[in-house]
């Protein structure tokens, strides 16, 4: 991007009216010098974060959740823009006297309770990534009262629209034609017009903030012509405001390699950045590696962008992710192996914002801050007598170190590029306490012990101090 006084040159140059052009925004953006990883406020940043809901502006208590997460390092959340739980409200006016929506008005409440998200997230430099389409509010029994459904509202009918009244299958098995609308598909002029309406109003919130970062789905399997659709909108109608905005696209498949994501990873002139949270369905040593053959791939292709993980499953008492321990590990593991963003799920399909996560936020970011993280790269080939899942190294050969330990474990250490004296710290993830370790150099590589699960070891040259 040029800086201002040669876009103020350019502009007199080509005869353009300074006033024509709005000021450089800062806020979210990729990094110049670091493209896997998002910088915010022209400084690379590292975005973690967890929350207790995904449609976080409906949820009451909402600056006292965002402040919560601050407090422990946290700067990341997701919002869907779904009505489906209780106590939510939907975008739409409800009419009184004929109990239909009408798709013409707006639902005021709807739109402040989205304002004052993006206001209090801004306030305290939370990135907020938005999923536009909540794919499960237009299937089953949540479609049963979806405004957008004609049975309740006043301005379309199931014959004018070809929409169907009732969808009581999977969002996998795409009957709601709701998602064809697009002109590449159905052509659905009634429809398209309403779905315009929403996503133009939702823009105008958005796009007067730079911590703002836009998903098209959540977990979709519909063509990949719906979400290009979306994302070539959303992305001129930003330009026509004088902005840059990051769209990515968010598909159902568990594995990374099924078709359907190679249209984010091939296709950075839709889709700028990468999300990939379904690889957190990947357990153990699998879910490092798959991720880090991700990034190695859009790496070689050279189409090198920021991959996030919004959603990082694993409860004790959820369904999926494996339960509390593997969701911790795939937290941190994500982290590490190079993910830009990373969240926690939801309770209970995750930890949200429990205690559990706070403590994890809290380690990974006093952790993360303590090394030269952006010049960092994965390096198990450091970890010696490794066996499967049990360490995990993220260095700057000869200068800083950072190893993993899920578990209880022992590992030795190459550190032969470093000089002596390396300074040896231990951090228990889920307590905060931090040990300075003595460790015996002189016949290295240095043996690292874990005593139980969640600990890292910084180890770092003096002269970095």
């Amino acid at each position: 991007m040029p800086t201002k006084p040669l876009l103020l040159l350019l502009l007199i140059l080509t005869g353009c009216s300074v006033g024509e052009v709005p000021e450089p925004s800062s806020g979210i953006d990729i990094s110049d010098s670091y493209p896997q990883y998002w910088e915010y406020n022209d400084k690379p940043v590292l975005l973690l974060g967890g929350s207790d809901e995904d449609n976080l502006f409906q949820l009451p208590g909402l600056e006292q959740q965002l402040d919560l997460l601050a407090s422990v390092g946290g700067n990341y959340i997701r919002n869907t823009m779904s009505s489906r739980d209780s106590g939510n409200v939907w975008a739409f006016h409800l009419d009184p006297e004929s109990g239909k929506f009408n798709l013409n008005e707006w639902n005021q409440e709807y739109w402040n309770r989205f304002q004052s998200l993006l206001e209090f997230a801004a306030q305290r430099e939370i990135v907020v990534q938005v999923e536009i389409w909540a794919t499960f509010d237009f299937y089953r029994e949540n479609w049963e009262v979806n405004p957008f459904n004609p049975k309740n509202n006043m301005n379309y009918s199931a014959e004018r629209t070809s929409l169907p009244l009732k969808v009581e299958t999977h969002p996998t098995m795409c009957e709601n034609t709701f998602f064809w609308s697009v002109p590449s598909h159905q052509n659905n002029m009634p429809l398209l017009n309403y779905q315009q309406r929403f996503v133009d109003k939702l823009l105008s919130h958005s796009l007067k903030f730079d911590n703002v970062l836009y998903c098209i789905d959540n977990e979709t399997s519909v063509t990949a012509e719906w979400g290009k659709f979306w994302s070539e909108y959303i992305r001129k109608r930003a330009r026509e405001s004088g902005k840059t905005i990051h769209v990515t696209e968010m598909w159902d498949p568990w594995d990374l390699d099924h078709i359907s994501h190679r249209e984010s990873f091939d296709h950075p002139e839709t889709y700028s950045f990468v999300e990939i949270s379904q690889n957190n369905h990947q357990r153990g040593q699998n879910q490092w590696d798959n991720g880090l053959r991700q990034i190695e791939k859009l790496r070689l292709a050279g189409k090198l962008r920021p991959v996030n993980n919004v959603k990082t499953y694993g409860n004790y008492a959820g369904r999926h992710g494996g339960g509390t321990h593997n969701g911790i590990q795939s937290f941190i593991r994500s982290a590490l192996f190079g993910s830009a963003a990373v969240r926690f799920h939801r309770p209970n399909s995750g930890l949200g914002l429990g205690d559990t996560a706070q403590a994890v936020i809290r380690g990974m970011r006093m952790a993360t801050d303590r090394i030269d993280f952006f010049h960092a790269k994965p390096h198990n080939e450091l970890l010696l007598e490794r066996e499967e899942n049990e360490a995990y190294c993220r260095a700057v050969p000869g200068k800083d170190y950072l190893v993993y330990f899920p578990d209880k474990g022992e590992v030795q250490l190459d550190v032969s590029p470093s000089k002596s004296g390396l300074e040896v710290e231990r951090l228990e993830i889920l307590t905060g306490k931090w040990e300075i370790m003595k460790i015996e150099e002189k016949d290295r590589p240095i043996a690292l012990q874990s005593p139980g699960k969640h600990f890292i070891f910084i180890l770092q040259s003096p002269s970095k101090n």
